[in-house]
Formats: structure tokens, C-alpha cells, sequence
């Protein structure tokens, strides 16, 4: 086992990590830019090192500043969380060249799942069901429009390199295809430096259905079920939940199997998501995060399974402490990602928390890294924390997630927690009767103030 692990993380996976280290008995080291000097992971850690100003390029995404903290504290293992450098292949390589652990897998994983294009190749080639699209990258509108004529419109048209929602265009005609394959080309240049996009059939009603994976890194890999993470606004995930309300445990063991299989034949290290739209009973995949996710603490709550304490050994060359027989799902449960966020315009809201009281009671899990007195710094993602809430049966979960909602207390900013206090007594949600289009149709039409 690993003596000491780098966080090269912030708030609340941060923390997160921290937690799970501090339970296998591993000294922590908390990297923190100057705007987060007074975060609790920083705060709760065996030791801290600042590595740079607010911005991220020259902290969170400055290699060589990680690469000197660990020396400098004599790390031997750095747990990147999610975001920044989590899928970055070279980061991981160049830790393995000062002989530091990456606690996540191979590099050349994390390089064929982050090209979409790959992506998809491996994934066919492992016997994951997929969208109807194009091979790779198209290279002018003649094949575009030949391609999109074979699967049948509308059509998507997105970026190889992209990822939330940046890079994604509808065509629902061939007289709209050449504007979105050039508008298309033009963000995935601007935010991603790789202009290349492909085609894939548009589903206009599909749900957002995602497989939690581990694997051993020497052909072991298992599922631990689903997560539905079909409530999204311009592709961000919201409220995500498991078991999906759409699926049945036959189903659950197919797609489950599928994946678990291609893992194991990948050789595929550690925590892992497959990313899937389904609709009409077929799944299609999208993608997958070599990482743990967001929205993690909803698989271990119906599973029982601490998955950021099984990426650690396996990392260190454990096997993993579950096999797939051991893995049984147990009632449901729901995250609601509570940002820093005016409700209705999703404005960001830095600023000072005046007051801060969570939630508590059985099957309720708050997972911040904030406090009374914090000041949310402007430079970095708004998420203030997840609430996560399980109960025996579904709708357990949701009248639990709603008085959840009602005794969350947060002054000082604006938060999101009035819309997830309609969302938990819509209708629709409350009977799993949406798809990855609901939330944003909802929102047009009124949203919360419709509700309220």
C-alpha cells in the first residue's frame, strides 16, 4: 500500500479522497492554489503545498508544480480526482517517469477513451453496442451528407476531442448539415484545439443511462449497476440516480455484462463509467470516463461499495475486494449537484457563505467541502457540494430527498437548491417520466417559477 498520496484536486473530491485515505491509514498531501488556502481539504490534511495563483492552468494543470510537491513531501502516489488532469494521459506518464503512482488507469486507456472517435472504434471492437455513425472523423460535407444519408436524419454532428456539450450540433436536414459541421468545427477548435468531428444518428428521445465499472488491471472488471443521469441543462448532468427508473434487473445484467466483459478483455484499471443513451430498449454508446465521477456516491450508496478506497489498491496492486457475485443493489438512491448558482438564470454566485446548515437523518449524505464563513473563490467550478439520499424503495428515496431539500440552508449566495425542491415534486420526476431533453424543455417553459 501506498505511504503517501497527493491530491492534485479541490473541494469536494478533494475532501472525498482525503476521507478514504485517511481510512486505509495513508498520510495525505493537500496541493492548493492561492485562492484556495483556506479549503478544508487543506485544512484536514497531513501536509499542504501551494502550487500557484487562482488560475488553474498555472496550479491544478501545472504539472511540473505537482511533480515538485510530490518530491518536495516524498509522495508516492498522486489521486487526481475528476476534472484537470484526471484523463490526462502525458500527466500520468510523466508521474510514472519519477516513479509516482497515478491512481487511475493506464495511460494509453485514458488516451484511447478521451479521442471520440477511438473511443467508439474500441468500444465495437469490444462488443459494446454503439450509435449508427461514421467510422472516424469525416473530411468534407460530400462525405458528411453520404454518411448521413445511409443512417438517416436527423443527425449529430460532433467534436472528436470534445466533451460538455462544446462541439455538438443537430442536423435535421441535408440543407443543415454543412452549417452545423462547420459551426461544429469552429467550438471544437476554440475549445479544444482539435477541429475533427464525426456523425452519428440523432435519438430524440433517449435517456442517459451510465455503467459503474472496476477493474483489476489484469483481466478482473465487474459492474456495480447503473446510475440514470438523464436530468441535464446543455449537457450537464443535474440529478442523476440509481437504479434508472427505465430499466429491470434483466436489462441491468445485459448492458452490465457487456461492459464488464470489454473491460476485462481491455485490461482496464480501476474506476471506470461507460457512457450509454438508451432508447426503445436498445443502448448506444457514447463514451467513457476513465475516472471517477461526480455522481460516484449514488453507486456506493446502493451498493455499499467505497469505489475511491478500490481505485487506491488496485493502484497499488491489490486485487479488487469484491467479485461480482458480491455486488447487490439495494434500494435507491438520488445526488442532486447543489451549485453556487442563481436557481432560474444558472448565473454563477461566488461570494461568502453567511450560514450553512446541511441536511442529516438516516440515508442522507452530504458530500461539500464548504462551511459557514467559506468564500466561494470566482475561478473554478460552482458545484457547493452534492446531496445524495437513499431509501429503501424509490419513492422512500424522493419524499427523503425532499425534506432533505427543505432543511438544506445556505445564505450568503445563490444556490440551485429551489430548483431541486420543484424538480422532487414534479410529476414527471417523480414517476421517471423523462429523458435527457425534459429538464432544458422544462426550464423554457417556465422552470421553477411554474412550480413555485
Amino acid at each position: 500500500m501506498f505511504d503517501k498520496i497527493l491530491i492534485a484536486n479541490r473541494g469536494e473530491i478533494a475532501l472525498r479522497i482525503l476521507r478514504a485515505c485517511k481510512e486505509l491509514g495513508i498520510a495525505t498531501v493537500a496541493v492548493h492554489s492561492t485562492a484556495d488556502a483556506d479549503a478544508m481539504h487543506v485544512r484536514l490534511a497531513d501536509e499542504s503545498v501551494c502550487i500557484g495563483p487562482p488560475s488553474a492552468k498555472d496550479s491544478y494543470l501545472n504539472i511540473p508544480a505537482l511533480i515538485a510537491a510530490c518530491e518536495i513531501t516524498g509522495a508516492d502516489a498522486v489521486h487526481p480526482g475528476y476534472g484537470f488532469l484526471s484523463e490526462n494521459a502525458r500527466f500520468a506518464e510523466v508521474l510514472a517517469s519519477h516513479h509516482i503512482a497515478f491512481i487511475g488507469p493506464k495511460a494509453e486507456h485514458i488516451r484511447i477513451m478521451g479521442d471520440k472517435i477511438e473511443a467508439k472504434r474500441t468500444a465495437k471492437r469490444l462488443g459494446i453496442p454503439c450509435v449508427p455513425g461514421s467510422e472516424g472523423g469525416v473530411s468534407d460535407d460530400r462525405e458528411a451528407k453520404r454518411i448521413a444519408a445511409e443512417i438517416g436524419y436527423p443527425v449529430l454532428v460532433k467534436a472528436a476531442a470534445g466533451g460538455g456539450g462544446r462541439g455538438m450540433k443537430v442536423a435535421r436536414t441535408e440543407d443543415d448539415l454543412p452549417h452545423a459541421i462547420a459551426t461544429a468545427k469552429a467550438e471544437a477548435k476554440a475549445a479544444f484545439g482539435d477541429d475533427a468531428v464525426y456523425i452519428e444518428k440523432y435519438l430524440e428521445k433517449p435517456r442517459h443511462i451510465e455503467i459503474q465499472v472496476l477493474g483489476d488491471g489484469a483481466g478482473g472488471a465487474i459492474h456495480l449497476g447503473e446510475r440514470d443521469c438523464s436530468l441535464q441543462r446543455r449537457h450537464q448532468k443535474v440529478w442523476e440516480e440509481g437504479p434508472s427508473p427505465a430499466l429491470n434487473a434483466a436489462m441491468r445484467e445485459r448492458i452490465g455484462g457487456i461492459v464488464a466483459r470489454a473491460m476485462q478483455e481491455l485490461g482496464y484499471a480501476g474506476a471506470g463509467t461507460v457512457e450509454f443513451l438508451y432508447e426503445d430498449g436498445e443502448f448506444y454508446f457514447i463514451e467513457m470516463n476513465t475516472r471517477i465521477q461526480v455522481e460516484h456516491p449514488v453507486t456506493e450508496m446502493i451498493t455499499g461499495i467505497d469505489l475511491v478506497n478500490e481505485q487506491i489498491r488496485v493502484a497499488a496492486g491489490s486485487p479488487l475486494s469484491v467479485k461480482q457475485s458480491d455486488v447487490v443493489i439495494e434500494g435507491h438512491a438520488i445526488e442532486c449537484r447543489i451549485n453556487a448558482e442563481h436557481p432560474s438564470t444558472f448565473r454563477p454566485s461566488p461570494g461568502t457563505i453567511t450560514y450553512f446548515h446541511p441536511p442529516g437523518g438516516l440515508g442522507v449524505r452530504v458530500d461539500s467541502a464548504v462551511y459557514q464563513g467559506y468564500t466561494i473563490p470566482p475561478y473554478y467550478d460552482s458545484l457547493l457540494g452534492k446531496l445524495i439520499v437513499h431509501g429503501r424503495t424509490r419513492n422512500e428515496c424522493l419524499m427523503r430527498l425532499r425534506r432533505a431539500l427543505d432543511e438544506f440552508v445556505v445564505d450568503g449566495v445563490d444556490t440551485t437548491l429551489p430548483l431541486f425542491r420543484t424538480l422532487v415534486r414534479n410529476p414527471d420526476v417523480q414517476n421517471g417520466l423523462y429523458d435527457i431533453h425534459w429538464l432544458e424543455n422544462f426550464l423554457k417553459t417556465g422552470g421553477i417559477g411554474s412550480e413555485a
